[in-house]
């Protein structure tokens, strides 16, 4: 099967179900959508086996071009909307695509390729045109990913790999239904809101609500509007609506009995007060629309507390892990009675890993084999060789550790690990997710830097504009004292400028590094 097909079968199980939740588009008028955007696209010269990109905030007219182009069977370059047009030259030219289908605020000169209006309106269907023969082994995206080393590579992903992902996702069955709805405002050329937008929704018959920005009062209005079952987001966003709830909370003077009636629900339920609890939780949830079931975190690791706070919600808060290499959720966390530090669950369906090399701590490299890894970097035999190994497993490069529950646990990108000169490892997650709870600071990197010779452990934070780097650094001298003496940071900078970002939110260490090398962080304590 290829995703058209999966679309199809889709639309014959639940043609009525609404696919584009805002605009009132069902599956069944969906597929029909498609089909005149394929015979636009034909018109335009769009053949089998074309590279032709997407550039496009969450808008319907991505998915209907999406499907459009896997109709005519050409391959979907998925483009970043926070690039350059010297990037978007560069990647044409690595991928050889000969159309970008972008909004217009993005179209700009170039002899690379030739643009075409994805907000344009198509004409009627061509009867004559057929769904290309495209078989599963056939490459249905193309995106680009980068390391540490900030050397980008190529992942080309096939329908299979595509279909199997959207497969393994039956595994969230008992919070995912049929006629859901969606929240949609991960961009969808990233792989996380890729894999929630298009292949959970397509998979479960379910309804995707497009949102093209990050307004927090638009994002609230169609909680309130639209109700979503189902909501994806960043763990970093997830922080920020917990803290704002709380901060409301408290401001009405009822933390007290909130944060008492939340933490002892369960025991309360049982002792006959199940309508304290729901008339307690009942304003916090009604912020969400009053339907939400599941909440989803993905692209980085989720703090225990933040995790915590929602179940005692009543809400099901899943962790998802992957890479763009294995098409996002290869692995998804399972709710638990007691949460664990950074869990995100166990493979999924048809997938497989292995921990190696691992140290006295039981942490090692997490290495992954199955239907939902990619094939190998584009034209890059180099870097395939050093992923792959003979038996066909994936170096993630990411430190895990398994409990006894069978759960994998994040500890850190084996690239970022910072090895002291004693030998010792510093894990950069856990020292951030320590000081980004110190007031005033809005965000931290945590890096390996040489100082008088030396390597350290070094932090640049963001902060406030009334923090005074005295201050920071009481701060930090008494989050060190929760951690061994060899992880302490002794050696730091501070900002009131926000750390570079990647479009998930996660801080772009590399950048941060050669920005404190040139100067750019003035204000330091070495």
């Amino acid at each position: 099967m290829n995703m058209y097909q999966l679309l199809e079968r889709t639309a014959q199980t639940w043609p009525d179900n609404l696919f584009l939740v805002r605009e009132g588009v069902n599956y069944k008028d969906f597929v029909d959508l498609v089909k005149a955007r394929a015979a636009s696209l034909d018109k335009a010269g769009v053949n089998k086996g074309d590279v032709v990109g997407i550039l496009s905030h969450n808008i319907p007219e991505f998915p209907i071009t999406l499907f459009a182009l896997w109709y005519l069977g050409a391959t979907v370059l998925l483009l970043d909307t926070n690039l350059t047009p010297f990037e978007y030259d560069n990647m044409a030219t690595i991928t050889e695509c000969k159309m970008v289908c972008a909004e217009k605020s993005f179209v700009y000169k170039t002899d690379k390729f030739k643009f075409y209006d994805i907000t344009k309106k198509d004409g009627k269907i061509n009867p004559d045109l057929k769904p290309a023969a495209v078989e599963s082994v056939d490459v249905a995206t193309m995106s680009f990913t980068s390391g540490s080393t900030g050397i980008p590579k190529v992942v080309p992903l096939t329908h299979f790999n595509l279909v199997e992902c959207a497969n393994s996702l039956e595994s969230m069955a008992e919070w995912i239904r049929p006629g859901d709805i969606l929240y949609g405002f991960l961009p969808m050329y990233h792989v996380f809101g890729f894999g929630v937008e298009i292949l959970a929704t397509v998979h479960f018959g379910a309804g995707v609500l497009l949102q093209p920005t990050v307004n927090p009062k638009e994002i609230m209005a169609d909680f309130k509007k639209f109700s979503p079952q189902v909501i994806p987001a960043v763990p970093r966003l997830w922080e920020v609506f917990r803290n704002r709830i709380i901060d409301n909370v408290k401001s009405q003077k009822k933390w007290w009995l909130v944060s008492f009636v939340l933490k002892y629900g369960k025991t309360l339920q049982k002792i006959g007060l199940g309508a304290l609890v729901r008339k307690v939780q009942k304003p916090i949830l009604d912020v969400f629309g009053g339907r939400a079931r599941l909440l989803v975190a993905g692209g980085a690791a989720t703090k225990p507390e933040v995790e915590t706070f929602y179940e005692r919600l009543g809400l099901t808060f899943i962790q998802g892990y992957g890479l763009t290499e294995t098409v996002g959720p290869i692995c998804i966390s399972k709710p638990t009675k007691k949460r664990f530090p950074f869990a995100f669950g166990a493979p999924t369906l048809n997938n497989e890993c292995e921990i190696r090399d691992k140290n006295e701590d039981g942490v090692g490299v997490l290495w992954l084999r199955g239907h939902q890894v990619f094939g190998g970097y584009l034209n890059n035999e180099a870097a395939n060789k050093e992923i792959f190994d003979e038996r066909g497993f994936f170096n993630t490069g990411d430190m895990v550790s398994m409990d006894k529950n069978g759960e994998l646990h994040f500890a850190g990108r084996k690239k970022q690990v910072i090895v002291l000169d004693s030998g010792k490892n510093v894990y950069p997650d856990e020292l951030e997710g320590m000081y980004i709870t110190i007031p005033g600071v809005k965000n931290v990197a945590v890096f390996e830097h040489r100082v008088k010779d030396k390597t350290v452990t070094y932090a640049v934070f963001s902060v406030e504009p009334d923090v005074t780097i005295e201050q920071l650094g009481a701060h930090i001298a008494a989050a060190n004292k929760k951690v061994a003496s060899y992880k302490w940071v002794t050696h730091f900078a501070m900002t009131t400028e926000d750390l570079p970002l990647t479009s998930t939110q996660k801080v772009k260490h590399h950048v941060v590094r050669q920005n404190l090398i040139n100067g750019m962080y003035p204000d330091r304590h070495e």
